[in-house]
């Protein structure tokens, strides 16, 4: 699978981490995350048991608000944004 940042159609960019391990899923993440500007939205698909607990973890702690889309056994899908 692709972990590239692709736009979709409502103008959110999504990043495909399912076949990514932690800690490369959660560097990936912080890469993807540094670019987001204020008002932006990055939807983030994740699979690894470490990085579904890494990620948001980090997220939270590092100034991004995040909403839970989706939580399977397979997967994870938030959407992050920017904090003022």
């Amino acid at each position: 699978m692709d972990t590239n940042c692709q736009h979709t159609g409502m103008e959110i960019t999504s990043l495909n981490l399912t076949s990514e391990r932690c800690p490369m899923a959660l560097l990936l993440a912080k890469r993807a995350t540094r670019e987001l500007g204020f008002g932006q939205y990055l939807r983030i698909h994740i699979s690894d048991a470490g990085a579904r607990q890494d990620i948001p973890r980090y997220l939270l702690n590092n100034g991004f608000n995040i909403e839970e889309q989706a939580d399977s056994q397979l997967e994870l899908v938030i959407t992050v944004t920017k904090r003022q």
